[in-house]
Formats: C-alpha cells, structure tokens, sequence
C-alpha cells in the first residue's frame, strides 16, 4: 500500500544551527536532498522536514515570510510512543536550545507537551493510550 508522506518546509535564520538542533534530538539528514540552502531532516519513513534559508525559502512564496518568534501560523504535532518518550524528546530540544512553549497536558489518557525550535516553530509531542483509541 502506497504510504503517503508530508514535507513540511520551514524557514530558519541559521541552517547550520538548525541542523545541529534537530540531529540533536535524534533526527538525520538526508545528504540526498541538502545543500547549502536546504537541509532535509528525517523524522520518520513518511515525515520530512525541510529546513531552508530564508533566502531559498522565498523562491517558493510570494507571501511575506512569517517570523514564528513574533508570530504563529502552524503548529507541528508529533506522535510519541509512551509518556516516557514525549518527555524525551522535549528534554532534548530544550537542551539542544529550544524553548519551552505552553504547559504540560495530562489527560491520563493523553499525555503532552511541546516546545519551539530555534526558530520560534512549535512542535507539539503527544502519547495517547491505545485502549483509549478503540473505545
């Protein structure tokens, strides 16, 4: 069965620093699809985030580019396999230099919590029970 994939592209002031952020938290990049002006960061089999200059990143709109630490236009979730696990990996973005953005959510069956990236993008990071998906 064919697996659909999302390329979420983002801005960032500093690609070098952006890419040490997220190899920090334990994502590779796909060399296949970096340059200079663009780093492809694989989150999963059918999650890639495209990190670009702002300069590279403007060849592809002709909107005004947003600036995510003044203002929010997305909000990025991510699935997480245990409670244990979203605690990972916001504890590794905030020691890798992200910022804490919004509180805990504890739902007893769902569990969140999120941060933004060097460039102000949120990334939300969320466990639900499995029992809980099926009733």
């Amino acid at each position: 069965m064919y697996q659909q994939m999302i390329f979420v592209n983002l801005p960032v002031a500093d690609l070098d620093a952006s890419k040490k952020f997220f190899t920090g938290l334990g994502y590779s990049i796909d060399p296949r699809f970096s340059d200079e002006n663009t780093a492809s960061v694989v989150i999963s089999d059918t999650i890639i985030a495209m990190l670009l200059t702002r300069q590279k990143y403007a060849e592809f709109t002709k909107k005004e580019i947003v600036d995510a630490t003044r203002s929010s236009q997305v909000l990025l979730a991510l699935s997480a396999e245990s409670r244990e696990k979203v605690d990972e990996l916001v504890e590794k973005a905030l020691a890798a230099g992200g910022s804490t953005a919004g509180g805990t959510q504890d739902l007893g069956f769902m569990y969140g919590r999120s941060f933004d990236d060097l460039d102000g993008h949120t990334w939300e990071v969320a466990w639900m029970d499995p029992a809980a998906l099926e009733g």
